[in-house]
């Protein structure tokens, strides 16, 4: 049948593939493809920046006379590389009527994807099988047959497969309706030759006149570009491409320089060499320095995500930024420096992620991502690698440090993105910046001084925010208390609920929900891993959040955790049950290495999740396997693969077990906290987060963002006096107060701001020796 329109159109809903990546890949060069590859074929393609797909997937129907078969249904097949930093994934299908050989790279020179393939099998033939989505979305995709291939396109954005040999015949259709495989499963052989299809939900297939040769998947600007580009690129020859893609990939690796690496267990340094890899290929071409968290859309199979996680959130880069610098990367340390300062916000603050090009996607504020830029860049001030970005650096960092001071501790979401409050990650990475960028002399001295004592007032009240004692969970297991895993409030983890996102806003009380935040208290140098609090909290975190399987311990991000599949092995769906994450096994391990722990137990879970191709998960199944749902205990879940920040874990806990120090640690925040913390000069009463009483052996200063004139007086408003604030430092104003001989008073309250009068609310706070 050779009709010149598909019938069926707009097809069915589009989704993505599944996320459970077998590798990943991408030239180093001009060239701006990424590819990545799952069950045995090519799934997403990234152009031209790795934040935007253009298929869903490019996969193989084999079929004979009275046969055919889809390779990626079968699910039989085996995938190696050249060498564990070399990404060119080798693909054998087997089957016992075929074997289909694949290899795949992307041109160094030009945006194009090649696949040499061989099929042997008596009487049958080769029928690449393409869906496009153009502009990262399945919908409104227009394809046609053309002398040149299949060829699609929609807003301006075109692709086409082409064959060296060329196609027999041909077909575009509509997904579900009209397409090769509904072909194949309704008429058992191809009997379909539609020309056009569009605007819709589309796929494209052509049978191959060869069953060995070349493809090339192409995408330009113009149909006649993206024809030009893959006919240019079969004609200067796969093999030249390869040789170049395998040169430039080794001479980039020469520039690893990880210490003792190639002393390292075989299994370590391939790790860290496969990891590295991948986190580069995660990189943006037309923007240095952008690193997207995943090339994969968790459960993307379900859905139609425009966003998934080949986004660029600002936590996951400066996680991955110092692994990178950990493995001696300075160019790409130096780009990823001045990317985050190119993309900061006029206010400080950095969009909580973004596509590469900077354009905000969601639009939530963490306060860990405007930390952890500025002790990155004072890291790097600390390992004299800033040279000429020092100057943007200070300007960035004062910026960030501002925006801090101002609107912390609290951050409107945590590091997992669901719940507003303190969490002592945010806060432990917060204090940590204050301290690392007034010593890097990023601050002018008025700035300094108060952003030590802002941050010695953090960290001194620091449990009183997330520490708890004597609870039900504490008598139950023998200890004195436990951090939290977040306060939703501003007086004492004790009180209160926090809700829980992912599980259709249930509650759990504040005092029993607990996390593995508190670690980086030990990570950043703010607590010493012998603290009691520490210890107690971790025997804890231990015995509720660990599972012990085969490979190794695995940690959930917190008790009640809702982002992962239903019980039953559904895909997440904006609720769920949280499985267990590698990249906390990570996590744990470093606390583990502060002990002077052996981290082996820790360094072999995270190696036991990895794909075939060595790429780790976000999570891991922790149930009975569910074969029918891909499904497997110990094995990657549908959630992102890989995951650049469980990659970075582990180069960095590798790296701890080598130095003894994290790679986060700075000798500015660990010498300020590590042996004899100073005492706070102040506490910084705000009303976002008051104090109920403060000691005479503080000062008490009273606060605000914009001027005011205090109004004061003591027990039932005596003595009243009037004093009107003065700049303190990083945006804010204030009255200091000096109350060493007030002892025993009651200090009552309230201020008149410049321009809207009398706040109408009155305020106190105790006064003890």
């Amino acid at each position: 049948m050779n009709q010149q329109h598909a019938p069926g159109g707009p097809g069915s809903t589009a989704t993505w593939t599944s996320s459970a990546k077998d590798m990943v890949g991408t030239a180093i060069g001009q060239g701006r493809v990424w590819f990545t590859v799952g069950y045995g074929i090519l799934n997403e393609v990234y152009w031209p920046s790795c934040s935007t797909p253009h298929i869903r997937d490019l996969g193989f129907i084999i079929a004979g006379d009275d046969f055919w078969s889809e390779v990626k249904r079968v699910n039989q097949y085996e995938l190696t590389t050249p060498s564990s930093s070399l990404p060119i994934p080798k693909i054998v299908h087997h089957h016992e009527r075929y074997r289909l050989e694949l290899e795949i790279i992307t041109d160094p020179a030009r945006d194009v994807l090649l696949i040499r393939y061989h099929l042997e099998g008596e009487g049958l033939r080769l029928y690449p099988l393409l869906a496009p989505h153009i502009g990262g979305d399945g919908d409104d995709n227009y394809g046609s047959v053309s002398p040149h291939g299949l060829t699609a396109h929609k807003k301006g954005r075109h692709l086409i497969l082409a064959a060296e040999s060329g196609f027999n015949r041909a077909s575009v259709g509509y997904v579900g309706s009209s397409d090769g495989w509904q072909d194949f499963s309704q008429n058992g052989y191809m009997s379909w030759e539609y020309q056009q299809a569009g605007p819709g939900n589309l796929a494209m297939m052509g049978e191959l006149n060869r069953n060995s040769g070349v493809l090339a998947l192409a995408f330009s600007d113009s149909a006649q570009g993206a024809a030009t580009l893959a006919a240019s690129s079969i004609a200067a020859g796969y093999q030249e491409a390869r040789r170049q893609y395998a040169y430039l990939w080794a001479a980039w690796n020469e520039t690893v320089n990880f210490p003792g690496l190639d002393k390292l267990p075989k299994n370590l340094s391939d790790a860290v060499r496969t990891s590295i890899a991948v986190i580069k290929t995660h990189e943006g071409r037309t923007f240095p320095g952008s690193l997207v968290a995943s090339l994969s859309t968790p459960w993307g199979d379900t859905h139609k995500d425009a966003g998934g996680y080949h986004l660029v959130w600002p936590r996951d880069s400066v996680e991955v930024g110092f692994a990178m610098l950990a493995c001696g990367l300075i160019a790409e340390v130096r780009a990823l420096m001045a990317y985050l300062i190119a993309i900061q916000q006029p206010d400080g603050h950095w969009m909580q992620n973004n596509f590469t090009d900077g354009q905000p996607y969601w639009q939530g504020i963490q306060l860990d991502e405007v930390a952890l830029p500025v002790l990155f860049a004072a890291k790097l001030h600390e390992q004299g690698l800033l040279g000429e970005m020092q100057g943007a650096a200070i300007r960035m960092a004062r910026k960030a440090l501002a925006f801090i001071a101002q609107y912390g501790p609290a951050s409107p979401q945590d590091r997992w993105e669901e719940n507003a409050g303190i969490n002592p990650f945010t806060l432990s990475v917060s204090i940590a910046a204050l301290v690392a960028g007034a010593k890097a002399g990023f601050l002018e001295e008025g700035d300094k001084q108060y952003a030590l004592d802002l941050a010695d007032d953090w960290n001194e009240r620091l449990e009183s925010w997330v520490y708890v004692k004597d609870t039900k969970l504490d008598r139950e297991l023998g200890i004195d208390g436990h951090y939290v895993r977040l306060n939703p409030n501003s007086h004492s983890a004790r009180f209160g609920d926090v809700m829980l996102r992912n599980r259709n806003n249930e509650t759990i009380s504040t005092r029993a929900l607990l996390g593995m935040e508190y670690l980086y208290l030990v990570r950043l140098g703010l607590r010493k891993a012998t603290d009691k609090r520490i210890e107690d909290t971790t025997k804890l975190v231990d015995k509720l959040l660990c599972m012990q399987l085969p490979a190794g311990p695995y940690y959930y991000r917190y008790n009640e955790d809702g982002y992962g599949e239903h019980e039953d092995g559904r895909a997440f769906d904006g609720s769920g049950v949280g499985r267990l994450w590698p990249l906390l096994s990570g996590e744990r391990g470093h606390y583990a290495a502060a002990c002077k722990q052996d981290v082996t137990p820790y360094l072999n879970a995270i190696l036991a999740s990895a794909s075939t191709g060595g790429m780790l998960p976000e999570q891991i199944w922790d149930k009975e396997s569910i074969p029918e749902r891909g499904l497997i205990t110990g094995r990657p879940s549908g959630s992102a693969m890989p995951l650049i920040w469980a990659h970075a874990e582990l180069i960095k806990l590798i790296y701890v077990q080598k130095t003894g120090i994290p790679i986060e640690q700075l000798k500015s925040v660990s010498g300020r906290y590590g042996v004899q913390p100073p005492m706070a000069r102040a506490r910084h009463w705000r009303d976002s987060q008051p104090c109920g009483f403060v000691s005479t052996t503080h000062e008490l200063w009273i606060e605000a963002q914009e001027p005011f004139v205090l109004h004061y007086g003591y027990d039932n408003w005596q003595d009243i006096q009037e004093q009107s604030s003065q700049p303190l430092g990083l945006g804010l104003y204030g009255v200091p107060l000096n109350i060493s001989v007030l002892a025993g008073k009651t200090l009552r309250f309230t201020r008149r701001f410049d321009g809207r009068g009398w706040e109408g609310q009155d305020w106190h706070v105790d006064i003890k020796a």
